[in-house]
């Protein structure tokens, strides 16, 4: 796999949110993380970008241990990280916020930046518009197009999806199925689990910072104990 994080343990002071977690995703694939609340799910994508310090374990990214690495230069080896909140600077306009997303980079950005209009359409409509008056689907676009403005190998999400409509979750599911096929790596927890897993090569279902199930999307949803357990029977 093309990041992975190998036997995680670690959490937040004395107590270890992750105990013995492995999850990764190759690159072209979407990966999802689900379980019940306080699973660790976020936890480990923190881990992976090294915004938690594991006692235990190790991050690789293309066979690399990048577990000593900051967090800046995990995100400079091409790591994109999307919060769940307070993911979208709401007082500049949404051309601002995207490029303020290019801030590693030196070089000419224009492309990325019409590549990311042309995959929302509705960002470059309301390009001028400040991000505060987005709706919530819109504001996640503008999130994930931020997050793109550095070329990553690897988009980290964290319920992409949370509090926005039915519709709105299908659109979003489906750009995030468009930016896989270009061959970054996608790993994104999801409350939507169901849905998410449909959409998902890989699938990790974490009790207690541990792996409960994991395997392809397909197979997760054909499991019945994890269909009654997961994901409402």
């Amino acid at each position: 796999m093309y990041i992975q994080g190998v036997d995680l343990v670690g959490g937040y002071g004395g107590s270890d949110v992750l105990k013995g977690c492995s999850i990764g995703v190759d690159l072209g694939e979407v990966a999802v993380i689900v379980g019940p609340n306080g699973a660790g799910k976020s936890t480990a994508m923190k881990a992976m970008l090294g915004m938690l310090s594991i006692r235990e374990g190790m991050i690789l990214l293309d066979g690399k241990n990048i577990t000593s690495l900051s967090t800046q230069d995990r995100i400079a080896a091409g790591i994109a990280f999307v919060p769940q909140t307070d993911n979208v600077f709401t007082g500049l306009t949404v051309e601002e916020n995207l490029e303020m997303g290019a801030f590693l980079r030196e070089d000419d950005f224009s492309s990325t930046l019409k590549t990311i209009y042309d995959l929302f359409p509705v960002l470059c409509e309301k390009r001028l518009q400040f991000a505060g008056e987005l709706s919530g689907g819109q504001r996640q676009q503008v999130a994930v197009g931020r997050a793109l403005m550095i070329k990553p190998s690897v988009l980290m999400l964290d319920e992409p999806t949370a509090g926005v409509s039915p519709i709105v979750m299908d659109e979003l599911f489906s750009r995030i199925l468009q930016i896989s096929r270009t061959g970054v790596a996608i790993l994104m927890v999801e409350q939507n689990a169901r849905q998410a897993l449909n959409i998902a090569d890989r699938g990790y279902v974490l009790v207690q910072g541990q792996n409960r199930f994991s395997g392809t999307g397909e197979a997760l949803l054909a499991n019945q104990e994890v269909r009654e357990s997961f994901l409402g029977g």
